[in-house]
Order: C-alpha cells, then sequence, then structure tokens
C-alpha cells in the first residue's frame, strides 16, 4: 500500500537542560530505526516559526516535548491530538517561553497546520543545566519510541 505523504516526528527541547532533552532522546533512538522514507525526523528547540517550518505540508506530525506539571508525575506522558484546529490544554505546560499552543494558534491562522497532529508531553523532574535525563523520564524514552512508530504505522496503513 502506498503511503500518502510527509510525515513529520520532531523532538522539541534543549539537550543541555536535563528532562528538556527528552524529545531529543527519542528522536536519536528512532535515527536507529528502519522508519518509512517519507519520515522526516528534526529537533526544534521550541521555537513556534520553526516548529511551524518543521511540520508545514505534513499530512501527520508527531511531537515529543517535555513539559512541566503541577503537581507532577516525573516521567508520566500526556497524549494530545489536534481536533479541529485546537489543541486541548493539558494541566501540563511547555517547558520553553513560547509554547507548543502558541505555534499551532498561529499555524491555524496562517492556514499551516499539518492534517494531524499528535503530541506526547512528558512530565520531567530536572531542568537544570547538564546532560541526562532523570531516571523516571529515561524510563519512558522506550515506551514512546514504541508509541510513535505506531503513530507512523497507523497513518501509513490506516484500518
Amino acid at each position: 500500500m502506498q503511503s500518502r505523504g510527509r510525515i513529520a516526528v520532531i523532538g522539541v527541547g534543549n539537550e543541555f537542560r536535563r528532562d528538556d532533552g527528552v524529545g531529543w532522546a527519542v528522536l536519536a533512538r528512532l535515527r536507529e530505526r528502519p522508519l518509512p522514507p517519507e519520515t522526516d525526523l528534526a529537533t526544534c528547540d521550541g521555537d513556534p516559526g520553526r516548529l511551524i517550518g518543521l511540520w508545514e505540508g505534513a499530512r501527520l506530525a508527531v511531537v515529543v516535548d517535555a513539559a512541566h506539571a503541577h503537581p507532577g508525575t516525573p516521567g508520566r506522558v500526556h497524549r494530545l491530538e489536534l481536533d479541529a484546529g485546537l489543541l486541548d490544554r493539558p494541566a501540563t505546560t511547555s517547558s520553553h517561553g513560547l509554547g507548543l499552543g502558541e505555534a499551532v494558534e498561529l499555524a491555524r491562522v496562517l492556514g499551516l497546520l499539518p492534517r494531524h497532529l499528535v503530541v506526547y508531553a512528558v512530565e520531567g523532574a530536572d531542568s537544570t543545566l547538564g546532560t541526562g535525563l532523570s531516571p523516571a523520564v529515561a524510563a519512558a524514552v522506550a515506551p514512546l519510541v514504541e508509541a510513535v512508530e505506531g503513530e507512523i504505522t497507523a497513518a501509513r496503513w490506516p484500518a
């Protein structure tokens, strides 16, 4: 069966701010796996303009980002889907000044949203300067890689 367009997988964050690098860690693992040729992998610092450029024209965009939650459970993963141009607001916020919500709203206004957007937001424990994920967030990486691969497979061969 043939694919129906580009799939963008974007790891958002900063690999030098501990758990904020979870998106980058997931992308590093995905780069080691055989993925369909229409899958583009990219990392991003979270700038709304760069995010929009990375998912522009994609039929599916999957974004993995760290999040802050109050109260939080480090390593807990939230899955959010774009629905009619609006992203449900979770009880978490991006670990960046301008978040994914702003990028989604700007892309909606400009008509640059992907056809389908899935966000995996991972609650972090430590965003101080340094490398390496906290144990709870590191434990979430392998299941996230599997989940993202599942999104790609479902987009290629719909049920």
